[in-house]
């Protein structure tokens, strides 16, 4: 009996250490975008994964971050806030629903110098795999629009700190260095 109860509590401490890992890999992706960086964001992905962001896109996650990139410098502002998480783990492989609010600043749609701010509730729908290095990543990402305000921008602020951010020298762990994982 002794042996059952230590091998439950190893599988739950082990679920425990891998939910956490999945938490981590969610709040990366927001850290990416937000202080946009591309290589993180790569990082993030299965080499097979795809993402499908409601309307705006849908096909792998190569060209999911290419498609960031290109749209970093239109976005000078962009703060994405985890609110709930609930995963489900099976081995190595894993699914989860993040409820999120998103907040951009972005160029308007005439070109000119005018800003537009675009707030959103969605939703994440994902599928998450370990990697042969240990590492969990999105293997699949669904995202969904429950809630969408765009409106013309008046406000102010630190816009777009990207690679000037001050957590990148305040936070010296390698966590929050630009990049890739360690």
């Amino acid at each position: 009996m002794a042996q059952d109860t230590s091998a439950a509590t190893a599988e739950a401490i082990r679920a425990l250490i891998d939910k956490e890992a999945i938490r981590d890999l969610v709040l990366l992706y927001s850290r990416a975008v937000d202080r946009k960086d591309p290589e993180l964001l790569r990082d993030l992905y299965t080499e097979d994964a795809t993402d499908t962001h409601g309307d705006s896109f849908d096909g792998s996650a190569e060209d999911y971050c290419k498609f960031i990139e290109a749209a970093l410098p239109y976005m000078p502002y962009s703060g994405h806030h985890v609110c709930n998480h609930l995963i489900a783990i099976e081995g190595d492989r894993a699914s989860g629903e993040v409820y999120a609010l998103a907040y951009h600043v972005i160029s308007d749609q005439t070109g000119g110098n005018a800003r537009e701010e675009d707030f959103m509730a969605v939703r994440y729908i994902d599928n998450y795999r370990r990697c042969a290095d240990g590492k969990w990543r999105f293997s699949k990402r669904v995202v969904t629009y429950d809630l969408k305000i765009r409106r013309p921008f008046d406000g102010g602020g630190l816009l777009g700190l990207g690679a000037d951010d001050p957590s990148y020298t305040v936070c010296e762990q390698a966590l929050f260095r630009r990049g890739a994982r360690a």
